[in-house]
């Protein structure tokens, strides 16, 4: 059932490509800009999420598996990663995305994002990641849409129905995200339409995961190691490697019928430089986080676990970091 991950992340790269769906710019453009459009797009698509995997899981079809917190790890690694999203010029997605549309950075950022990965796993790096791991904190679900182990959320801290704090943070996300006034961004995909878009196919990819033996719905780190391992020690490409393929197939796929897809290069060679540190950057933290933007900000923030929330802050606060050191003027 692996392969059920290059269909979603088909339809995955489609839509990435379509609404122009990047967290570094999402992140980025608030605060130098005030542009708000990606940005909301982003809290609607999480809003929205909220309800969708939560529905699924309450129907049986599957059991939640909130991030585990680890608050070195998820401070210290997002906030690594935050700052390396804008030196390699797009986040986790973004850059994978972007590859598929012919963006050489983005094809560099998005291979050293994976060896960055590896070696926060199982490489020069793997120290700080072990050492960090002796301060977990797992929780037991307390309810049947958890699994036995999870990482808190807001449910198993106050002890009460996941439905609860799922309704109030999804409606205080629509309200604002509907209620407040967006800038404008010409995409293919309108922010609403690409958010709902990512709502309804959220769940599948939770679904088709879980079947897959993975127990969790988008990603992006995971599937860059998988591919790694794969060519590495040919090991099988799990759920999350055919994810990533598909999502570099997709937004191939929807730049050619745009007649989009173009080889660019940047007017700087050191411009390779810069997106090889920001793409090294990004892989450790997210390793050493438990996430990227994907993991914890599009898929764990849903589940309303801590660590997501905490991983989520620091991301964007690394992202504000970079980008006011570079772009300041």
């Amino acid at each position: 059932m692996a392969w059920t991950g290059l269909l979603v992340g088909v339809v995955f790269g489609i839509i990435l490509q379509r609404g122009r769906v990047c967290f570094n710019s999402a992140f980025r453009d608030i605060l130098l800009f005030k542009d708000n459009y990606l940005w909301k797009l982003g809290f609607l698509a999480v809003g929205l999420q909220a309800i969708t995997v939560l529905f699924v899981a309450q129907m049986g079809w599957i059991r939640i598996a909130p991030p585990t917190l680890n608050f070195f790890g998820n401070i210290v690694g997002a906030y690594v990663f935050g700052l390396g999203m804008v030196l390699a010029g797009g986040c986790a997605s973004g850059v994978t995305y972007r590859a598929g549309e012919g963006m050489t950075t983005a094809m560099f950022g998005a291979v050293f994002y994976g060896l960055g990965a590896l070696a926060m796993r199982g490489g020069v790096f793997s120290g700080i990641r072990t050492w960090a791991a002796g301060f977990n904190i797992t929780v037991a679900g307390n309810s049947p849409v958890y699994f036995d182990k999870v990482g808190p959320t807001l449910a198993t801290i106050f002890n009460i129905n996941p439905w609860i704090p799922a309704a109030i943070v999804a409606a205080l996300l629509l309200w604002y995200t509907l209620g407040t006034k967006t800038t404008d961004r010409p995409t293919k995909f309108n922010w609403k339409v690409a958010a709902i878009a990512l709502a309804i196919l959220s769940p599948i990819a939770w679904i088709t995961s879980e079947a897959a033996g993975r127990n969790y719905g988008f990603g992006i780190t995971g599937g860059w190691i998988s591919i790694f391992d794969t060519f590495i020690s040919n090991q099988p490409l799990r759920w999350d490697g055919y994810e990533i393929i598909g999502i570099i197939l997709g937004a191939l796929i929807a730049s050619l019928l745009a007649k989009e897809f173009k080889l660019r290069m940047p007017k700087n060679p050191k411009t390779y430089l810069q997106v090889m540190v920001g793409g090294i950057m990004m892989g450790a933290g997210a390793n050493l986080a438990g996430g990227c933007n994907i993991g914890h900000f599009l898929a764990g923030l849903p589940t309303l676990a801590i660590s997501s929330i905490v991983a989520s802050i620091f991301l964007i606060l690394g992202n504000w970091t970079m980008a006011y050191i570079l772009y300041r003027k």
